[in-house]
This record gives C-alpha cells, structure tokens and sequence, in this order.
C-alpha cells in the first residue's frame, strides 16, 4: 500500500519507516527537517522510499501527498511541553490544524493511524487505572492540541487512534529528553539522579514497540479500525522513584530525593492498554531491554543532548 508519514524524520518516523519498508509498503514522508537530516539516508537505496522536504501547514503541498496515499500517518508535531510553549501558534497550526485538515479532506476509504499521547489523561482522580473509556483532562498545550486531533480524527471513517506511553529507546534521530532515556543518560554522565515527584506515576512504550503498533493494525484493519487504543507496556507502571532505582540496577547510580520542580503536564496515572492486548499486540521490548540498548547508544553518542527543544 501507498503509506504517507508526516514527520517522517522525527523519532518515532525514522524507526517506522523500516518496518513499513520491510513488509512490502511504498513509503513517502514528509518533514520539513527542523531537526536531524541525516536520519532517513540509510532508507534513499529503497525503491519504495520516497522524501519531500515541506511543512504541512502547506496545504497545497499536503494535499498533494495525501491524495496518493492509501494510509496516512500523520507524526508532524511539536512534541511536548516545553516547545509547544515557546511557539504556541506552531502548536495549533501543526498538533491541531493540519490534523483536522486531514481529516476533513481524507477519503472514506484513506485509513489513517494516528498517535495521540496518554498525557491527556492528566492526572488519575481517584487512582483508577486509565482505560480508553477514562475522560481526558490535558493540562499542558501541547496535550491539549493532541487531544483535539485525536477528536478530529475519531469523527471520520477509517481510522486508528492511539494514546502512547512514555516512548524509550535508541533511535537513529535521537531524543534525549524524554524520561528513562534522560534518567539513563544522566545516570552514566553524572552518576547521580536527583528525583521530585518521586510517587508520580507512569507507562512506558519501547520506541520499536511503538513502531510495531502500527503494523499490527494495518495488518489487522478490519477488527481494529474506528477504535482507540492505549498503547504502553503494562509490566512498566511504575512512578519515577522505581524506574530510578531499575536503572541503578544496571547502572552505579545515587538517587536523591528533592521537591525541586512540578511537572507541567502534571501527569500522574497508570495506564492499562489491556484493549489492544486483546486483539492480540503484544510489547516485545521491557524496561530492562531498554536500558541496556541505551547503555550501548551513548557509548557511541557524544553530544549530550538531542531534544525537542
């Protein structure tokens, strides 16, 4: 099938793109490179893969694309708190207004997969574990732009919404502000983990895990379509003080504890992703997987930082 990516050079795009290739799909992305350029050349020697560099809010140069396309995934964000602040238009205009364009102008037959984030359920009320049916309550702009798309989309034919954990892992466009990926860099750089927030939960999703999400739908369309479905390891709820002390399992690690900062998005809530288990998805990738891999990737990564941000 003719699958479209926006955002294809992001994190997540730069490992999905493989998967796709490998099962046989014509791949385009499309991402205007504000970050890593390098991460999609090991696909140009693929037949099957195409790039465009533009901006999808370009909607001449989206519609293009989005016309050939049999499946759109649409990845094109400005990813987390702190950037969707420091350009509150761009976040509309991408997280929100792009995807809604999509969905206004998608064929009934067009499926797309699109991956909102678990952050929109905020904090639990109650303790209860966050299922598909919980109600959303994004704190942040950037959970709030995620969560309208996520809407957009669930009002059309033929689409897949996901709510993604904590994505962790190497990745060949690296991030490393996200939280076990920064818990395990700064563990092996400094040696020491200074925790706030200590009892705050979390899930957690390996990033080729992530990847295999969207190839297990499309591989399974008709009995996953017009849903929505969490996605996250559920062996991996745990609050930031036992992802600390894990990491210090594999690394020399001191944790303090210190009421040194809140978390914007004021995420605090377990996740169960039960639903898609049940259709028969499976994680592949656990925590200590993870850490591992990442061990091994910042033996070969010098710079310190490679954020969204």
């Amino acid at each position: 099938m003719n699958i479209l990516i926006t955002g294809g050079a992001g994190y997540i795009g730069s490992e999905l793109v493989a998967h796709l290739l490998n099962d046989g799909h014509k791949v385009t992305c499309i991402d205007n490179l504000m970050y890593d350029p390098t991460s999609l050349l090991r696909y140009t020697i693929d037949p099957n893969f195409n790039f465009e560099k533009g901006d999808v809010r370009n909607l001449q140069f989206l519609k293009r694309h989005v016309d050939k396309a049999d499946i759109i995934i649409p990845l094109a964000a400005l990813v987390g708190f702190p950037l969707c602040e420091k350009d509150k238009r761009g976040a509309r205009e991408i997280n929100y207004e792009a995807n809604q364009w999509i969905a206004d102008n998608k064929s009934k037959d067009q499926r797309v997969i699109y991956p909102c984030t678990n952050s929109g359920y905020g904090t639990s009320k109650d303790g209860s574990v966050c299922t598909e049916e919980s109600p959303l309550n994004p704190v942040s702009l950037y959970g709030v732009t995620k969560v309208q798309a996520e809407k957009a989309y669930k009002n059309v034919e033929n689409h897949v919404t996901f709510r993604f954990a904590t994505v962790f892992g190497p990745g060949s466009r690296m991030r490393t502000d996200l939280l076990v990926n920064n818990f395990v860099l700064k563990a092996l750089r400094e040696g020491v983990l200074v925790l706030y927030e200590c009892e705050f939960m979390r899930n957690y999703l390996h990033l080729q895990d992530a990847c295999r999400s969207f190839k297990f739908v499309i591989d399974n369309w008709n009995s996953c379509k017009n849903e929505t479905y969490n996605v996250g390891h559920d062996d991996i709820n745990m609050n930031k003080l036992q992802l600390a002390q894990k990491i210090k399992e594999h690394i020399p690690l001191q944790i303090i504890k210190a009421e040194i900062n809140t978390d914007p998005d004021i995420r605090n809530y377990e996740v169960s992703s039960k639903k898609i288990y049940n259709k028969g998805f499976e994680c592949k990738y656990n925590l200590d997987d993870g850490i591992a891999q990442l061990i091994k990737a910042y033996e070969i990564i010098e710079s310190p930082w490679f954020a969204n941000y």
